[in-house]
């Protein structure tokens, strides 16, 4: 599957002292990457919390290359590389004009919200999901 794209732009806000982007804030690119992923699937947040299920964060695997800094205009990839009956791995990088900055591979799981126990994916992602067959299923 190819990869999703979103243009971020750096503001003073995403910045420490120096003027460089602040660690956490590559993981909130890539955070509103997968949600413009989401609807751009035809699935929004809202939709899935009003139907009881959340999608979060279980594990992260982060390496971070080279510095953003301000006013910087950055891409941040979304790539489906696996997924389960409950378990989505993204691969996710942020660039700058091509050049790799921060990559991470995100495992998202599918919990029911007033349990938080995993739960098979609605019926609409599952959908999503079986259409991307370069993504490899797994248990």
């Amino acid at each position: 599957m190819s990869a999703f794209q979103l243009p971020v732009r750096v503001y003073i806000e995403d910045t420490d002292a120096g003027g460089i982007v602040y660690y956490v804030n590559y993981l909130k690119y890539m955070e509103r990457a997968r949600s413009e992923w989401l609807r751009a699937q035809g699935i929004t947040q809202r939709e899935l919390f009003e139907a009881g299920i959340q999608l979060v964060v279980h594990r992260l695997e982060c390496r971070y290359a080279k510095p953003a800094r301000l006013d910087d205009g950055l891409e941040v990839s979304a790539a489906i590389l696996s997924h389960g009956r409950a378990r989505l791995q993204f691969g996710q990088a942020v660039t700058r004009r091509g050049e790799p900055l921060c990559e991470a591979r995100v495992d998202i799981a599918c919990v029911d919200a007033a349990r938080l126990r995993p739960v098979a994916w609605p019926p609409a992602l599952a959908e999503v999901l079986a259409r991307h067959p370069s993504a490899q299923p797994q248990a």
